[in-house]
């Protein structure tokens, strides 16, 4: 608690030349709305009062935690844009009204902080929602591909297998994923071929954004160096609105092979998982073995980009202990793949097509995330304090995604993202429960996820202890806002555990030079770097 107040005595003390503030008002929310009113189709703006304001504002929430909170503070209005120039003119709207912007593309947000503000009688705030924003665009010849951020990583993956075979992306094994400014790109984005060809973010060569004064950047160039740097792994909501990126495709055979094998305490599951933590960063780039932990179970899943019989061999002659056979294997596209993991047998029953394009979802349980990253391995009297710790009244998952190969070849600064060489693995804490909400308040997180958190930290990374800014995680702590602007000092708790130290201060200097008053800003933005 010293720390803290030490920081906040600092930002007070008069860290910031002053810039000017963004005061809101009902006058000044009124003469936004009258601005958009003028500036787009009437049809691209709802407002409270319309009927299909509320369905809209939780049409893309897929955490029922977060359900009551949005509803209960809810944006000015929801701006649908089709073009860039409504994108454009809402923050021109914005920028003149005092009235800042979220801006959502559509698919996860663990803490919401795209459509929400976590502030009871917070200053007034619009959401710009991009779904309508999702053409993507493949070229064959030259492995590329225009996708525009509304679209889901689903969508993504299908558009590009049908239009170029033997071709795919590195993302997320979830294709629901939004790709877009909030969502897996600008985070970063992990996945099965992370080890093969890097994060979805090494992978894109362009993109198209909208920056804090409301103009146009048409390309990398019309940014400059460093803001390219920045919207690749640096988080969404800081530096603008990115409306399109331009994505290096990679080369996936004809089949690939998925493995899904699941061990028991009793048949050696803490066994497998302890020499999982350091075989799995040093096999063959091709292969990528994660570890789903739940209910003391380990379960297995492998992307192996090739055939099966050459994957067996492998495991057996590697992984002996998981007794891998050729019956463990689905040989597929790298298309169903993507929905495999995700969907399971159901691919057997409907087509890809409305598997990997629906972008509607039932609303489900309450969800927490957290996140870690390993360095050095656990051992095994350690993974059984985990493997039996209580489940209490939730459901509890570990994720473990392995590193290495192209990972650890790629340089920390190379992007915001710093979780390269010497890591083993990532973590993902997952608690899910059924919670109640009432009047805007929500049943408090149960607490399987912050203990097993707490005993986690002698064993992760240290000094900063990492996390994923994609697992976005607001116990970390949240911006404190000093003279109109975010503290940078307050936002290095957090802010150097997602970036590292050094590209954090280069983060925020970035913030200073293209968005200098925080335009855009929310709970865990990047602030600007002080002049002093």
């Amino acid at each position: 608690m010293a720390s803290i107040a030490l920081l906040l005595t600092v930002c007070f003390l008069g860290f910031y030349v002053p810039v000017p503030s963004l005061a809101s008002s009902s006058h000044n929310h009124n003469d936004f709305l009258r601005c958009l009113s003028t500036s787009l189709p009437s049809q691209l703006v709802l407002t409270p009062s319309s009927p299909s304001f509320t369905p809209l504002l939780v049409s893309s929430i897929r955490n029922a935690r977060l359900v009551a909170p949005a509803t209960a503070n809810p944006p000015l209005c929801i701006v649908t844009p089709t073009n860039a120039s409504h994108v454009q003119a809402a923050v021109r709207c914005g920028r003149r009204h005092s009235v800042r912007v979220r801006v959502r593309s559509g698919g996860h947000d663990n803490e919401g902080l795209s459509y929400r503000s976590i502030t009871p009688n917070s200053e007034a705030f619009a959401v710009i929602d991009l779904a309508k924003l999702h053409a993507v665009r493949v070229n064959p010849h030259e492995a590329t591909a225009w996708v525009e951020t509304g679209a889901t990583t689903g969508e993504l993956y299908y558009r590009i297998a049908t239009a170029a075979p033997g071709l795919g992306f590195p993302a997320s094994v979830c294709p629901t994923v939004g790709v877009g400014v909030g969502g897996i790109i600008s985070g970063g984005g992990i996945g099965l071929m992370m080890r093969k060809y890097g994060l979805s973010a090494d992978n894109v060569l362009d993109a198209t954004m909208v920056d804090a004064d409301g103009n146009l950047l048409a390309n990398k160039k019309a940014m400059g160096d460093d803001l390219f740097w920045a919207i690749r792994g640096g988080g969404g909501g800081n530096f603008g609105i990115v409306l399109a990126w331009k994505l290096r495709l990679v080369p996936v055979p004809p089949k690939v092979t998925f493995l899904k094998i699941a061990k028991t305490m009793e048949q050696g599951a803490v066994d497998a998982v302890t020499k999982w933590q350091t075989l799995a960063p040093a096999l063959p780039d091709d292969l990528s073995v994660r570890v789903v932990i739940q209910k003391s179970q380990a379960n297995f899943q492998s992307l192996y980009l090739g055939n099966c019989s050459t994957v067996v061999a492998t495991m057996r002659s590697r992984f002996p202990e998981l007794g891998v056979t050729s019956a463990d294997c689905k040989e597929m596209s790298w298309l169903q793949y993507t929905a495999y993991i995700y969907f399971g047998d159901a691919i057997n029953s409907k087509p890809l097509e409305a598997l990997l394009l629906n972008r509607s979802t039932t609303l489900g349980p309450f969800v927490k995330n957290k996140s870690d990253y390993v360095k050095k391995a656990l051992t095994k009297e350690t993974w059984k304090k985990i493997f039996l710790w209580p489940n209490g009244g939730g459901s509890g998952q570990l994720i473990l995604e392995p590193h290495g190969g192209a990972m650890g070849r790629i340089a920390a600064d190379k992007i915001p993202f710093p979780h390269r060489s010497g890591v083993l693995y990532n973590i993902q804490y997952v608690e899910l429960w059924n919670g109640k909400q009432a009047g805007g308040d929500v049943t408090p997180t149960p607490n399987w996820i912050g203990g097993l958190y707490d005993l986690m930290t002698p064993y992760v990374s240290k000094s900063p202890r990492g996390a994923y800014v994609n697992y976005r995680d607001l116990d970390m702590g949240v911006n404190k806002v000093v003279g109109g602007v975010t503290c940078y000092q307050t936002a290095k708790v957090w802010g150097k555990r997602y970036f590292g130290p050094a590209n954090f201060r280069r983060l925020a200097k970035i913030k200073r030079k293209v968005d200098r008053t925080d335009y855009f800003r929310n709970e865990q933005s990047i602030p600007p770097l002080p002049l002093n």
